[in-house]
C-alpha cells in the first residue's frame, strides 16, 4: 500500500504542475452518470443512496473548478427523458434536487466564491415549490460574477432547439424579424444558454460515450471526455486527467 501511495502523490504533483503551466477551459459541461450503478456496486441500501452520494460530490467538483480558475460549469442534473423513469425514482431525484437548492441558499461556498447560479430547461414542468426555490437562489446570486454554475433540469437539447424555433416563429409572426434574419447567432440568442460561451470540454462519467441530448447545439466544437468512473466515485485526480487530455488536444474549429 505504501509504494502506490508514493507514486500517486508524485503523479498528482506532476499533473498539477502540467495543468497550471497551460491554459484551462473556460466552460466545462458535466454529465453526471452512474449513481444507480454505484449504489449497486457499493451494495448501498437503496438506489436513492446512490443519487445522494452523487449530489454530495458536487461541492467538491465546484471547488476543483475554482482552484483551476475555470469560470463556468454546466451540470446535467435532470433530463426531459428522465421523466420516463418510474414515478418513485423521479420523486426521489426531485426531492434530492430540491434539497440541494435549499442548501445552496446558505452554502458559504456560493457567497464566498461569488458564484452565480442559473437553471436552464423547461421549468414549466417543475413543481411550484421547486420553481420558488430556483427563483430564490437565482435572485440571491444574480449579481455574482466570479463563477457561474448552470444547472440543467427538465432539459433536453432537442427540446431547447424546438423552444428556440418557437420563439423565433412568434417574432416572425408579429413582424419583429424576417425569415432572412435567421442565422446561427439569432438561434443561439434564443437558446436557454443565451449569452454564454459554448463549453470547451464536456465530461461524462460511468463509461457511456454519448451526449444524451446535452447541449447539442452548443457542443459542436466541444472536446468530449469519457471516463469509466461512476460519478459518486469521481475524484479530483480524475478531473485533472480530463483537463490534461483537453490541454493536449488540438482544437482547430474546422480550420
Amino acid at each position: 500500500m505504501y509504494v502506490p501511495s508514493i507514486f500517486y502523490k508524485v503523479y498528482e504533483k506532476t499533473l498539477h504542475r502540467q495543468i497550471f503551466a497551460d491554459q484551462r477551459p473556460h466552460h466545462v459541461g458535466l454529465i453526471v452518470d452512474g449513481n444507480r450503478r454505484f449504489a449497486l456496486a457499493q451494495k448501498l441500501a437503496t438506489r436513492k443512496a446512490g443519487h445522494m452520494a452523487g449530489s454530495d460530490n458536487l461541492e467538491g467538483f465546484l471547488r476543483w473548478c475554482l482552484d483551476l480558475e475555470i469560470k463556468m460549469v454546466t451540470l446535467y442534473g435532470f433530463s426531459t427523458e428522465n421523466y420516463n423513469r418510474s414515478g418513485e425514482e423521479v420523486e426521489e431525484l426531485m426531492s434530492i434536487i430540491l434539497s440541494k437548492f435549499r442548501t445552496l441558499k446558505t452554502d458559504p461556498l456560493i457567497a464566498d466564491e461569488n458564484v452565480k447560479i442559473k437553471v436552464i430547461g423547461r421549468r414549466d414542468q417543475l413543481s411550484q415549490e421547486m420553481n420558488e426555490e430556483i427563483d430564490t437562489v437565482e435572485a440571491q446570486t444574480a449579481e455574482h460574477s466570479s463563477f457561474q454554475l448552470n444547472i440543467a433540469i427538465g432539459y433536453g437539447g432537442r427540446a431547447e432547439i424546438v423552444d428556440a424555433v418557437k420563439k423565433i416563429g412568434e417574432q416572425i409572426k408579429i413582424g419583429e424579424i424576417d425569415i432572412g434574419d435567421i442565422d446561427e447567432q439569432l438561434l443561439s440568442n434564443h437558446l436557454y444558454t443565451e449569452g454564454m460561451p459554448d463549453p470547451d470540454l464536456i465530461i461524462r462519467t460511468s463509461g457511456e460515450e454519448r451526449l444524451s441530448g446535452f447541449l447539442l447545439w452548443q457542443s459542436a466544437y466541444s472536446e468530449l471526455y469519457f471516463t469509466e468512473t461512476f460519478w459518486p466515485a469521481f475524484r479530483k485526480i480524475d478531473f485533472w486527467r480530463a483537463i490534461r487530455v483537453w490541454q493536449q488536444r488540438n482544437r482547430r474549429f474546422g480550420k
